[in-house]
């Protein structure tokens, strides 16, 4: 191929084309704004309990219901509405398709609907902010206290988890097909980039795990206004059913979380050191590993819940089991950057900051595995900790080396560099400041959801640790909104890019299509040929393009 293919006319011009459009790509743009959104308001949440939190006594608020919905719309809206729509919305819809070599997603109306319920149900979630009996029973909606009218509508919550879930389930069932179907022609199965692999598999933990969700909702609801008895114990029901439930869906979807971003990771790493990914079809088995595995390791959240010692002791096994394939993974993205050319761009600044924060969560991950270590820190800073380094930060983090990665094909423009690498410095400190001296207070006893700590009032590292977490929250504020701020700047004054690859790639979205891909992607059908793979920056054939009948194609 000797030049770089044009793409087709066919960008939204008008909001009616914004809207009612069925290209994937703005589709996953709306993925992506409706994520950013709701990042924005789950950190509004999040400060506000921060600085509650950075003295002992009441800084903003003494009502424990107001700490309670904050408590519930950081959590909720920092899974439901940012990082699972971000990262099997927006990756799983903007990029897949063009990386697989696809028109389209296989159901363009479908992927619509989808769309337009998480936006519907993000609208929900704000409304519990302003409606006068807004649900403050936190993200898990845990019974007996969700029973009760003090914790709000119920219903509300259920409604927004099954318009949720259903978004999800749509999203899921489209991009299994079109992997499985639109792959272009000469792509096999183990020649498709690892954010593929990592997208499909978390789409299909999604589709066995969210029914489970739902239906634990759905009759927490009907227990509350109808009179079931499926959680109740005073008409024979039992709370640890749902507990069960719901971290049945909830633990498997850390891994709905944790395999995209990790995806992410992998494509950063191999265009920056210019090195194949270490291990490809041991990594793809090991991303493969993660459906049958994930389904039995959500008891260790219940161990404190009085499980007989049998049970224990199987479910700290299984739990552990998943540390196989996990640590699998971390070989793999450690053995890419091994003797690599590594060029740290500022996507590769955010993508290192994001594995550096993934290895502290999962070193500190693994004693909680073991019911004896788990009785003692279960519900302590500790856990808040460890979930928030592995989740919160490093999945974060992903997400936005992903968006300055593809943030040129989005865009036409590039971010600047030095805001970029400025921002990832920062956040990546002040998460570290916020976090780091929450383990302290943790193993000092400081239970989590807790408004208040008169009773550690005495206790000095938990005092210094929550005013050192409250500075590093400013920090992290800032470096966020400048993060922000950088996105928006360089999609309308950035520098244009001036290549369709401009750090390298081998993939498709960046080595078969034009600096913004058009209308149906590729300029005709696309052909990987023989030998072809997205990781082969030496000597690899390039892709071509099938002519349509009565043209000349590229070649």
């Amino acid at each position: 191929m000797g030049h770089e293919p044009d793409g087709r006319p066919g960008q939204p011009k008008t909001v009616k084309e914004w809207v009612f459009t069925l290209d994937h790509k703005v589709i996953g743009v709306w993925y992506l704004i409706g994520a950013i959104a709701s990042f924005v308001v789950a950190g509004l949440a999040a400060s506000a309990m921060r600085i509650e939190l950075g003295s002992v006594g009441p800084d903003i608020t003494d009502n424990g219901d107001i700490y309670n919905l904050w408590l519930t719309m950081h959590g909720a809206v920092m899974v439901l509405g940012f990082q699972i729509p971000a990262l099997l919305g927006f990756v799983a819809n903007w990029a897949v398709p063009i990386m697989v070599g696809g028109k389209d997603m296989a159901f363009p109306r479908v992927n619509a609907m989808s769309v337009w319920l998480l936006w519907s149900g993000i609208l929900l979630a704000l409304a519990n902010l302003v409606i006068p009996d807004s649900w403050n029973g936190m993200w898990t909606g845990y019974p007996p206290y969700s029973l009760t009218d003090g914790a709000g509508n119920t219903a509300l919550y259920s409604f927004i988890v099954v318009v949720l879930g259903m978004s999800s389930v749509f999203g899921a069932v489209n991009l299994a097909c079109t992997v499985a179907f639109m792959r272009c022609k000469g792509m096999g199965w183990f020649q498709m980039p690892l954010t593929v692999w990592c997208v499909f598999t978390a789409n299909v933990i999604q589709l066995i795990f969210v029914p489970v969700l739902a239906a634990s909702v759905i009759l927490l609801s009907l227990d509350k206004y109808l009179g079931f008895g499926f959680y109740n114990p005073e008409v024979g029901g039992d709370v640890l059913l749902y507990q069960n439930l719901f971290w049945f869906y909830s633990h498997p979807a850390v891994y709905v979380i944790l395999l995209p971003f990790m995806g992410i990771m992998f494509e950063i790493f191999a265009v920056s050191a210019r090195n194949d990914v270490f291990n490809y079809k041991a990594t793809v088995w090991s991303v493969i590993a993660f459906i049958p595995v994930s389904s039995d390791v959500w008891v260790h959240h219940a161990y404190v819940a009085g499980l007989p010692d049998w049970l224990r002791l199987l479910q700290t096994f299984t739990t552990l089991l998943i540390s196989l394939p996990f640590g699998l993974l971390m070989l793999s993205l450690t053995g890419t950057l091994f003797r690599g050319s590594i060029r740290y761009t500022g996507p590769m600044w955010w993508a290192m900051a994001a594995f550096m924060m993934l290895i502290i969560g999962a070193l500190t991950g693994i004693p909680n595995a073991l019911s004896a270590v788990d009785y003692g820190i279960s519900d302590s800073y500790v856990i808040m900790s460890h979930f928030h380094y592995v989740m919160a930060v490093s999945g974060s983090m992903s997400i936005f080396a992903g968006v300055f990665f593809w943030f040129p094909k989005l865009s036409g423009r590039m971010c600047n560099e030095f805001l970029t690498k400025a921002t990832a410095a920062g956040f990546f400190v002040g998460m570290n400041i916020v976090m780091g001296p929450l383990y302290l207070a943790g193993i000092e006893g400081m239970p989590r959801r807790y408004m208040d700590y008169q009773m550690f009032a005495d206790n000095a590292t938990i005092v210094d640790a929550q005013h050192w977490s409250t500075i590093g929250l400013y920090i992290t504020f800032v470096s966020a909104l400048l993060t922000i701020v950088t996105w928006l700047h360089g999609a309308i004054a950035g520098e244009k890019a001036t290549s369709a690859n401009p750090w390298g790639s081998e993939s498709l979205e960046f080595t078969a299509t034009a600096i913004i891909p058009g209308q149906g992607n590729f300029p005709t059908p696309v052909i990987c040929p023989e030998g072809w793979h997205p990781y082969n920056f030496i000597d690899n054939p390039k892709p071509q393009f099938e002519p349509h009948p009565g043209t000349s194609g590229h070649h």
